[in-house]
């Protein structure tokens, strides 16, 4: 049997054109592109806000006193030439009831007199410990070994909020023979771990009108800007103000509930702005570090060393024999100059971190030289950056 035709139906709808076809393949190129230029952009990092600002009062506050330390294997002060250990020694010694006879000098080795500090910490109360740093004043050799006595520990304002006690700590060794001396580190510091009890408290921070000033650690505006709006985002509108580049005021609730707030506000995560490019040249060591916001413009430099090199020998004029003459020695000097050619090179212009030492690196300079070159090149304005020497 034949069969029967076959019902082909065509489809009337247009088929796309041809330049349809190469907007949707370039709108497809640039989404693809926007894609990967954002995997592969650093992603901004976002930073706990308890590790970007400090409370304005909640701080530490330093402490000194003076006192003695005893007990030292002949490595203390010498008293004849350090007469305060042996004035405050018979001032301790009278306190506790020994006297003295007039006119008898103590020629001791076992007793220094020494500097001691520590650090309060904020909201530090009665019956607590700190570590305090014993620091030698004297001519005392070590310190190992030595028992600090009894020592108030006075703030600025000149009164007593800690009392220090206990044996030292010292970190270094050392020896010495016939005059040969070997040492280890430092012999005249030492530190007693928890050796400072707290007597008195510092009167709590209580801020003014319920108003609480955050001060970030480096100014920036954008930071303090994004700050604000963390807060305000977390804790609903109005709770935070950017004063400044460096404060924000939060205003906090009354009472107990001050302290949860507080812990709220610190693990709230805040992007930071971009630090500004700054090149920190270090005068004394010759280290030159410098920020991830560094550029550099096209730019041309020439660099060459100079060396000059005496060299010294002495020349002997012997007289002749019977003459009478006296045998004399003159010193003669050579002096060479050199100076290594400092071909003029060029220095790319750089948009990254890595492409800046790329090109700072083909110049061969050491970094004492690529101090001198980065501070000309930031008067050509070929630098985009400020410069700082530490």
């Amino acid at each position: 049997m034949p069969r029967p035709p076959l019902d082909i139906q065509q489809d009337s709808s247009p088929s796309p054109s041809r330049e349809e076809g190469s907007i949707l393949a370039g709108i497809v190129v640039a989404v693809v592109a926007l894609i990967v230029i954002a995997l592969l952009a650093p992603a901004a990092h976002a930073e706990r806000l308890k590790n970007l600002v400090n409370v304005q009062g909640v701080r530490d506050n330093p402490l000194v006193g003076y006192g003695l330390v005893v007990g030292l294997d002949s490595t203390g002060d010498q008293t004849m030439q350090t007469p305060f250990t042996t004035q405050s020694l018979n001032n301790m010694l009278a306190q506790l009831g020994v006297t003295l006879p007039p006119g008898k000098n103590m020629q001791l080795k076992n007793v220094a007199a020494v500097m001691v500090t520590a650090t309060l910490p904020p909201f530090a109360q009665p019956g607590g410990q700190v570590d305090v740093v014993v620091s030698s004043m004297g001519n005392a050799k070590s310190l190992r070994g030595g028992t600090l006595l009894m020592t108030p520990l006075k703030g600025a304002d000149g009164q007593v909020y800690a009392i220090a006690q206990g044996n030292l700590l010292v970190g270094g060794a050392g020896a010495s023979a016939n005059g040969s001396k070997a040492q280890v580190n430092q012999l005249s510091v030492g530190r007693i771990a928890n050796g400072a009890i707290v007597e008195r408290a510092v009167p709590a921070f209580q801020p003014e009108n319920g108003i609480l000033n955050l001060e970030l650690r480096q100014g920036d505006f954008s930071t303090a800007d994004r700050v604000a709006q963390a807060i305000n985002a977390r804790l609903g509108p109005g709770v935070a103000n950017a004063v400044d580049a460096r404060v924000v005021q939060v205003r906090a609730p009354d009472g107990a509930t001050r302290v949860g707030f507080l812990a709220a506000i610190e693990s709230i995560d805040v992007v930071p702005a971009q630090a500004a490019a700054k090149v920190i040249l270090n005068a004394r060591t010759g280290a030159v570090v410098m920020n991830q916001s560094v550029m550099v413009e096209n730019c041309a430099v020439a660099h060459g060393s100079l060396s000059v090199v005496i060299n010294t020998q002495p020349v002997i004029s012997q007289p002749g024999a019977l003459s009478g003459g006296e045998t004399v020695v003159a010193p003669v000097s050579q002096i060479d100059m050199k100076q290594e050619g400092g071909a003029l090179r060029i220095v790319p212009a750089g948009a990254s971190l890595a492409a800046v030492v790329k090109g700072l690196n083909a110049l061969g300079a050491t970094p004492a030289d690529l101090q001198s070159i980065l501070e000309a090149m930031r008067a050509a304005g070929a630098l985009r950056a400020e410069l700082e020497i530490i």
